[in-house]
């Protein structure tokens, strides 16, 4: 797959048809795609019933302040669900990023975590547990299937909008009414 064909720095917004209860309704940040190793993508729009300062006391962190633990961790996918990813915009040096795009970035060390406890992390920065992940081919066969549709990732959208809207969102700024959507899908 050539770099044009990537799906890497887009969104993937689950159509109103998908029924997977992992993937109904979701806003999905691909991290890294290609061809010989599939795609990786992290949920932006589900959070779970638990906050920051649970996973900052998982590993031994206190926040400065409880507001600072307050803030909501997403559900990032059904792989791996024990292992955290902060998406931020540039800024900072941390351990182990990985740049998505120049306006996205993913963080999966624990230095970054620890910035945020202290107030000083990246700016609008979230933490989200777990991925998801297809293997090779898998993703396009899927939106073959009208799973998914595709658009360039959204900075705006990503990390500004409350997590509930996002969904919603993409919608609206496509100018689709899903109230007025087919249920059917259909191959030109």
């Amino acid at each position: 797959m050539s770099k044009a064909t990537s799906l890497t720095n887009h969104l993937l917004v689950a159509m109103p048809t998908l029924a997977d209860p992992n993937f109904a309704q979701t806003v999905t940040l691909i991290c890294e795609h290609s061809v010989d190793r599939g795609a990786l993508g992290i949920v932006v729009n589900k959070p779970l019933p638990m906050k920051l300062a649970d996973v900052l006391s998982q590993m031994k962190i206190d926040p400065l302040d409880a507001h600072i633990g307050e803030r909501p961790v997403l559900r990032g996918g059904p792989v791996h669900t024990d292992r955290g990813f902060v998406l931020h915009r540039p800024g900072g040096q941390w351990d182990s990023s990985h740049q998505v795009s120049g306006l996205i970035q993913v963080t999966t060390s624990r230095d970054v975590l620890a910035a945020m406890a202290n107030g000083e992390g990246p700016e609008g920065a979230f933490i989200a547990l777990g991925y998801a992940g297809w293997e090779s081919g898998q993703l396009e066969r899927e939106m073959l299937d009208n799973a998914w549709l595709s658009i360039p990732a959204d900075e705006h959208l990503v990390f500004d909008l409350p997590y509930e809207d996002r969904w919603p969102a993409v919608w609206r700024q496509l100018g689709v009414d899903l109230g007025k959507m087919s249920p059917v899908a259909g191959h030109a």
